[in-house]
């Protein structure tokens, strides 16, 4: 019998050599496809206007990416959509009533100088749509200036001149006292506050979808929230314990922050044991910001700080390399 003889088409390359299906593209694509949800409840709660400046990001950080390669003579990577993604996240992060021009100069400060400027996609040391939301805390009132949702007053907000404000429900927990909605619209998303941070449920079926298409685990989102969740139920300050607990949890920007920014692959560490306790230690300095910080929301300040610890984390539970010998302290028998 003839020996059958087989040729393969082999490409010579350094390591590693694993394939997988998902590309940074496709990656970035799942995200915005995740966001949907929490974009379509946006424009339903605050109105058109949640649409036009979420399009003013994206549109701004797509193009500050692409003017930055252009001057620097360098490959354009914007096809990637992380610039997209960068641009929807800012957009969640801020008040409908944001004016399109410091929407403008925030994306400029998350691409040029917390992205680009550190070398692009992959090198960035902190989240760029957190830290241009940090930039944009310059303009405070702008930042904290919150409506009624649309359908409350009875029209849906296309021009911030004609808008109601009102107290945020983290406003009212910051100083001790219940918030005035109850946190099932807490979890539905029928409040104030900023652009896509309000529906819980909207989140989630991100979340649902992440998870499904394996862009993420749930190691950082569930020791975040769980953290979070612990501390107010223990240490509350309402009267009572687990309608507090469930108010800090729906509330604000935590299950933005905690699905789509703490996951953050390049600012957030890579080994099991690293995800656990950095989403422990963004669920604390969460905590301890809204209890005892000047401002009423610590999610954003929370993962930033995180971020600036990853190298570290990195260390904590870092496998062996195989083959490698073991390599014993001295003094340890």
């Amino acid at each position: 019998m003839a020996q059958m003889k087989y040729y393969y088409e082999l490409t010579v390359s350094s390591s590693p050599h694993a394939h997988q299906e998902h590309t940074t593209r496709t990656l970035m694509r799942d995200v915005l496809i995740a966001l949907v949800p929490a974009l379509v409840f946006a424009v339903y709660n605050f109105g058109w206007r949640a649409l036009t400046v979420t399009a003013v990001s994206v549109a701004a950080c797509y193009g500050f990416e692409k003017l930055w390669n252009i001057l620097m003579k360098k490959h354009d990577k914007s096809y990637d959509l992380s610039a997209c993604v960068t641009g929807v996240l800012l957009a969640f992060v801020c008040p409908v009533t944001v004016a399109y021009w410091q929407i403008i100069l925030g994306a400029a400060f998350a691409i040029l100088l917390v992205k680009m400027l550190f070398g692009g996609l992959g090198r960035n040391v902190v989240n760029p749509a957190l830290a241009g939301r940090a930039f944009m805390m310059s303009w405070p009132v702008a930042m904290s200036t919150w409506i009624i949702p649309g359908f409350k007053n009875g029209a849906a907000v296309v021009n911030p001149v004609d808008i109601v404000t009102a107290a945020t429900p983290l406003a009212n927990m910051h100083q001790g006292l219940m918030p005035d909605a109850h946190w099932t619209e807490l979890f539905v998303g029928t409040v104030g506050g900023c652009i896509g941070e309000t529906s819980a449920i909207a989140l989630l079926f991100g979340l649902a979808y992440l998870l499904y298409r394996k862009v993420i685990k749930i190691t950082i989102p569930g020791s975040y929230i769980a953290t979070v969740a612990v501390l107010t139920l223990l240490f509350p300050m309402g009267n009572n314990n687990f309608e507090w607990m469930l108010c800090h949890v729906f509330g604000g920007g935590l299950m933005l922050g905690a699905i789509f920014m703490a996951t953050d692959y390049v600012t957030s560490p890579l080994t099991f044991h690293g995800q656990i306790v950095y989403g422990i230690g963004c669920g604390i300095l969460t905590v301890v910001i809204r209890y005892f910080g000047g401002y009423n929301e610590g999610v954003s300040y929370a993962i930033l700080i995180m971020n600036t610890c990853v190298v570290l984390l990195d260390r904590i539970g870092r496998p062996v390399r195989f083959g490698a010998p073991e390599v014993k302290k001295e003094g340890v028998k």
